[in-house]
């Protein structure tokens, strides 16, 4: 049975189709419903939407929705482009809050490969897990949480001796520059008027619900993620949640100010300096390390071409000119695979 691959269709896209605080998808201490799909917006833009980058001169650029979320690709070197050699292409699964420095990762990359067309699928990592599982050609997995990789490996996924990793992040409390909020970290979430919450199967929403669990906000529990936004919204004393489905959206939520504060991870305040405040960076001791892991991916489809640009292209994201430009987009690369 083929793999089936992620479509690209619109060359050059920018979709909108953002959904806050106070729309459908708020809950508060009578209803929980999901928030469609958004990716995170290029630094600079004036307000977030779903960009999706190219990250070469000439390259293609295309997205797609779908049931599953929305589909982000950034093809880095179109094959029009290239005059001889062969020209592969690999799938590259990325959790929503790697979008942009991956973007300019590639982009690197591709100054010295331009025959390796890179395509990116944005989403949370619990998203781009089910994905897998269901069949998409997937040749590197890149996870916010290990919580997804760990079951990828179980699975029988993984690639033996490709998974390593890369960096750690931190969750913060955001809100709009000079919004008045009263909020000044997860201790006195409550008191704002709105929150924009990533559910829990999202490692931003887990990471959070762990957090408020050891503030003693949450009763303990051996699984944090399963804690519904309802539930989260009756702990914080009825407050309105807009429940959104993966930390980018929660970005938009608070930048285009439908939502007065919002967790998200540090590395997604690149480029929004001048419009938001961190409230709080969300103690280590709190959330639990914030480990991003990447992986080759199990992929039947693909041939021998394409595996070994797989391979390659992780070890330059393994490379130490990789972690500069993830330091510069305010990723801890201070990691190990221990």
């Amino acid at each position: 049975m083929k793999k089936k691959v992620l479509s690209l269709m619109l060359a050059g896209a920018v979709v909108l189709g953002l959904t806050g605080c106070g729309g459908s998808s708020s809950a508060s201490a009578g209803s929980t419903d999901a928030a469609g799909e958004s990716s995170s917006a290029s630094p600079g833009m004036e307000a977030p939407s779903e960009v999706v980058e190219a990250v070469s001169s000439g390259a293609e650029v295309a997205a797609s929705s779908g049931t599953a979320g929305t589909r982000e690709a950034v093809s880095s070197a179109s094959a029009s482009m290239q005059e001889g050699g062969e020209k592969t292409e690999i799938q590259v699964f990325i959790a929503a809050s790697l979008n942009t420095v991956m973007t300019k990762i590639a982009q690197k990359y591709n100054e010295t490969h331009p025959d390796v067309t890179i395509t990116f699928n944005a989403d949370s990592s619990g998203t781009l897990l089910t994905q897998i599982e269901e069949g998409y050609a997937c040749d590197l997995f890149f996870s916010a949480a290990q919580k997804q990789m760990d079951t990828l490996q179980e699975d029988g996924l993984v690639l033996d001796g490709t998974r390593h990793n890369v960096v750690n992040n931190q969750v913060c409390v955001i809100t709009l520059k000079d919004s008045g909020t009263k909020v000044t970290g997860l201790e006195n979430l409550g008191d704002a008027s709105s929150i924009a919450l990533a559910d829990g199967s999202v490692p931003v929403g887990k990471y959070t619900r762990t957090a408020l669990m050891n503030l003693g906000i949450l009763p303990e529990t051996e699984e944090p993620s399963a804690y519904t936004t309802q539930q989260v919204s009756e702990a914080l004393g009825g407050v309105e949640i807009s429940e959104q489905g993966n930390v980018s959206k929660v970005l938009n939520a608070v930048v285009e100010g439908s939502c007065e504060v919002g967790t998200t991870y540090y590395s997604d305040t690149y480029g929004y300096e001048d419009k938001l405040d961190i409230l709080q960076k969300v103690r280590y001791d709190l959330t639990g390390n914030v480990i991003y892991p990447i992986a080759q991916v199990k992929n039947d489809e693909a041939d021998s071409a394409e595996t070994a640009a797989a391979a390659d292209f992780e070890s330059y994201i393994l490379s130490d000119e990789a972690k500069a430009i993830f330091q510069n987009y305010y990723f801890d690369t201070d990691v190990s695979d221990s």
